[in-house]
């Protein structure tokens, strides 16, 4: 042995241990005397070699967390307490996300209002619902104030803080809750604006008039990245365009969008439409003459194979309407509805009135009206074919989103031609996946594929009223139009700013809105563009120091690139990717060397749990009955990358382990007290022959967590320690019980002591309240901050012993057992005779540990042992317990 570990004090055991407390009671300890603290002195003075940082995803504070936030912040924690133990200064932050839509949903519905820009500040407003309203129309809920607005946000994400904080204390979470932040605090809100001005002033932001995403619902641009694709019901219609040869048929999902046909596109190699290339034809109903052009993105196996191409139906027509540079005529507002004024290419022409008949309409109502329109004009052939169409939504999204023409913000992200350092942009992006290592490896072409796949650059601004405000104004010419080109930026120093509220420097508030004066930029920065600076804002990357002047704090170089950085798998196209973009642009590196992947949390019927679907359970109750330790097992018993399912039975197996470690505790510590180096009063060879095997545990157990397999280290831990109580103890129990000074007892006291000290270190990042527990009966100071086991440390390696000696004489004593089964009778029954049969290569281990194997089998008459192919027992003479008689 090459570690002392004589207990520092007598052991304080409890009479009957429980799970039940513990969690109130070590997170209370653990709160007091910051157990988990980061020690930046340390960090400072030390090399950054020694420290583990940790991008910890921000929860959104948005109502409650779910079981998938317990899966996949148990494994991050696992490995926190690991790296803890092994000696590192483990940075592990928590963050919440407050801003973006879920924000606002939560308090349009918890207050019953909405935002409304145009109306003035309330001081004293109290809103009509504080939770209790059941069900709420969007119509009906109260219009007030953009900061009225703004302030229930706020009120209403810190209430959630609470809870969640509250939560991830009870599941025994190691953060240091000391560097923690909101992504809507002060600093973080400087933080996201200085990085956005950094991006501005190197040409990698910029904002464009273009056709953009835009859900009708929510009346918000939405990014590529927010898609998702969903069959839609819908019919095709097979309506003529006109031209001097007769009629050209296309079909379509959206007759509705004719008015704003800009042309017929057919596949180049296409016979059928050779001819019409060049060509013009006329849009049936308005009588508008548009191009026949050739692209190869259209499809001649699908419909008639020539499509109309409208501004804007679908990204495709996006697509062509840039690669062919057509006109604009876009006819669909932001509400989702056709525009009010007749568009010039439609006035003066026959299909002017029909279109007053569409102003105002939506989309489904314009649809039937053209629809009806074309009956009657007879170029409708056919009746509409019933159909199931893909169509765009916002993730959190009802309805299909539109594409409509904006002006909007947008980062570079290798998504259109751009270089940057004379290094293309997208190219030097998929380096940057590769110079991280993805746990589990596949993952990295998840990222590969969607940064080689992206067309178009990333859209931040949302017309929302809860987020980051962008920090720019526009000042305004002598006619009161914004100059656009000329965006108005304030210093750093003076960050954060709200445009919406504060004047340029130069400036004063009676200027706003005039003629010279200026406007401040409405929109706030998509809620990803302030998370993924999450490793900025935690290390401090931006600090202001007592003369005012932006600086960064010391402790950055310390933590940045961070160690990890933890997610699910279904954000590596947003959060991960959008913050290898930031770092890339601002560091010139990766901001993590190593991407921790979840998998999914699946319901009974194998789908995703999320808030969203409504099929979560939320982990609370489920706490409270099965205990944190016994939750976290559960979750630690999932691998990264895999998806799992929401198991109440294997909790129902860990808090049977975590009760388990607790009473095999109290029975090893049982036996009293052993002075001096307990390595050296090993001298049983069942003994040595469990630390052996013990050592070979440790081995794993370390391997697993340096590979980012925590579940093999758990796995590993687990089994032993399965082995421990039922083979060792039993084995070694009689022979513990004997008196001081007898060397064989010492021995097996000594190796209970070891044994269990390692145990609750390996068991220690995942079951964290049982094994602290059980370490303060015999130990001062924290099981979370004492050193990780080593090999070394237990010594008896396999080459002076054999580790299978324990399951040999197990397996014997289990044989013992099964005969006593069998023959009904009670383990406490007498062996007056047994023959054991066993594989020959482990009889020698069995002879050498007969003394236990009697002791624990009760065996007090011959033992004879013969070589067999498997274990059994023959020529056996068992005598019963005899009952008490019952007294006269």
């Amino acid at each position: 042995m090459s570690a002392d570990l004589t207990p520092s004090r007598a052991a304080t055991i409890p009479e009957r241990p429980s799970l039940d407390g513990l969690e109130d009671k070590w997170g209370q300890v653990w709160a007091q005397e910051q157990t988990y603290r980061f020690d930046r002195e340390a960090a400072l003075a030390g090399e950054r070699q020694q420290v583990f940082s940790i991008d910890t995803p921000p929860p959104t504070a948005s109502g409650s967390l779910h079981m998938g936030h317990v899966f996949s912040y148990t494994h991050t924690d696992c490995m926190a307490r690991y790296k803890r133990m092994a000696g590192f200064n483990v940075f592990y932050p928590i963050g919440w996300d407050d801003n973006g839509l879920p924000t606002e949903k939560r308090v349009q519905n918890y207050y019953g209002v909405r935002g409304d820009a145009s109306l003035p500040h309330d001081p004293g407003f109290e809103p009509p619902h504080r939770g209790d309203a059941k069900s709420l129309r969007a119509g009906d809920a109260l219009p007030i104030s953009r900061q009225n607005f703004i302030e229930l946000c706020d009120e209403l994400t810190v209430e959630d803080e609470k809870a969640f904080e509250s939560l991830f204390r009870r599941l025994g979470q190691s953060f240091d809750w000391d560097i923690s932040y909101r992504t809507i605090d002060d600093h973080s809100r400087a933080t996201a604006q200085q990085a956005f001005l950094r991006n501005l002033s190197r040409g990698e932001a910029y904002q464009a008039e273009a056709p953009g995403l835009w859900d009708v619902t929510f009346q918000t641009a939405v990014a590529q990245a927010e898609l998702e694709a969903r069959d839609y019901p819908g019919a095709y219609h097979r309506v003529a365009f006109h031209s001097s040869n007769g009629p050209i048929h296309i079909e379509t999902t959206r007759p509705e969008l004719i008015p704003s046909v800009v042309a017929l596109i057919a596949h180049p190699d296409d016979e059928r439409y050779a001819d019409l290339f060049g060509s013009t034809v006329r849009s049936p109903l308005f009588g508008v003459e548009v191009p026949v052009l050739a692209h190869p993105a259209a499809e001649m196996d699908k419909g008639a194979g020539i499509a109309m191409c409208c501004t804007f139906g679908d990204l495709t027509d996006v697509m062509w309407w840039r690669e062919l540079q057509l006109p604009t005529r876009s006819v669909i507002t932001r509400q989702g509805r056709i525009q009010a004024e007749t568009p010039e290419w439609i006035a003066g022409r026959p299909g002017e009135a029909l279109f007053g008949e569409l102003v105002g309409k939506t989309v489904h109502s314009a649809r039937e009206t053209v629809v009806d329109a074309l009956r009657e004009s007879g170029d409708l052939d056919g009746e509409p074919k019933a159909t199931q169409r893909k169509a765009n939504f916002y993730e959190r999204g009802e309805k299909p989103l539109e594409i409509v023409t904006s002006r909007q913000w947008y980062i570079r992200n290798g998504g259109r031609d751009f270089e940057r350092n004379g290094t293309d942009l997208n190219e030097a992006l998929i380096a940057q996946g590769q110079a991280i290592d993805f746990h589990p490896s596949f993952m990295q072409a998840r990222y590969a594929n969607w940064v080689a796949g992206l067309n178009g650059d990333w859209l931040i601004s949302r017309q929302r009223f809860f987020g980051v405000p962008i920090p720019v104004w526009y000042p305004l010419d002598a006619d009161g139009e914004p100059v656009w080109d000329k965006v108005i930026v304030p210093s750093e120093a003076s960050l954060p700013v709200d445009p919406a509220a504060q004047a340029p420097e130069g400036y004063d508030e009676s200027q706003r809105g005039q003629a010279g004066g200026f406007i401040g930029d409405p929109d706030v920065l998509d809620t990803w563009a302030t998370s993924s600076l999450s490793p900025q804002i935690a290390a401090g990357w931006r600090q202001v120091d007592e003369n005012g002047s932006v600086t960064t704090d010391p402790i950055f170089d310390k933590v940045f690139p961070m160690d990890v950085r933890p997610q699910g798998h279904d954000i590596i196209r947003t959060w991960l990717f959008s913050t290898v973009v930031r770092s890339f642009f601002e560091h010139g590196t990766v901001p993590w060397t190593n991407a921790a992947i979840s998998g999914w949390i699946l319901d009974p019927d194998r789908k995703k749990m999320s808030k969203s679907k409504g099929n979560v359970v939320t982990p609370e109750d489920v706490l409270k009955e099965h205990s944190a330790d016994a939750v976290r097992y559960w979750a630690a018993s999932g691998r990264l990358g895999t998806d799992a399912a929401y198991d109440v039975g294997q909790m129902k197996v860990g808090r049977r382990l975590a009760i388990k470690v607790l009473n095999a505790s109290k029975f090893a510590l049982s036996f009293g007290e052993v002075d001096g180096d307990l390595g050296a009063l090993v001298t049983n060879s069942l003994d040595r022959a469990l630390l052996a095997g013990l050592r070979d545990v440790v081995e794993k157990a370390t391997s697993g967590f340096e590979s980012w397999d925590y579940t093999r280290s758990l796995e590993v831990t687990e089994t032993f320690f399965w082995t421990f109580c039922d083979d060792y103890l039993e084995l070694v129990k009689d022979r513990a019980y004997g008196a001081q000074g007898d060397d064989e007892a010492a021995s097996a006291r000594a190796t209970l002591r070891i044994a269990l000290d390692v145990l609750l270190r390996l068991l220690g990042p995942f079951l964290p309240y049982v094994t602290e527990e059980v370490w303060s009966w015999w130990h001062e100071g924290s099981v979370h901050v004492t050193a990780w086991p080593t090999a070394d440390e237990i010594g008896w390696s396999g080459d002076a012993v054999d580790p299978t000696m324990l399951g040999a004489v197990g397996a014997a004593l289990a044989t013992v057992r099964k005969s006593k089964s069998e023959a009904k009778l009670s383990m406490r029954a007498e062996v007056a005779r047994i023959t054991l049969g066993g594989p020959e290569a482990l009889l020698d281990h069995v002879r050498a540990g007969e003394q236990d194997l009697r002791a624990a089998g009760k065996i007090t008459g011959s033992l004879d042992l013969v070589a067999a192919d498997a274990w059994g027992a023959s020529d056996v003479e068992l005598i019963p317990v005899e009952k008490p008689k019952p007294q006269q």
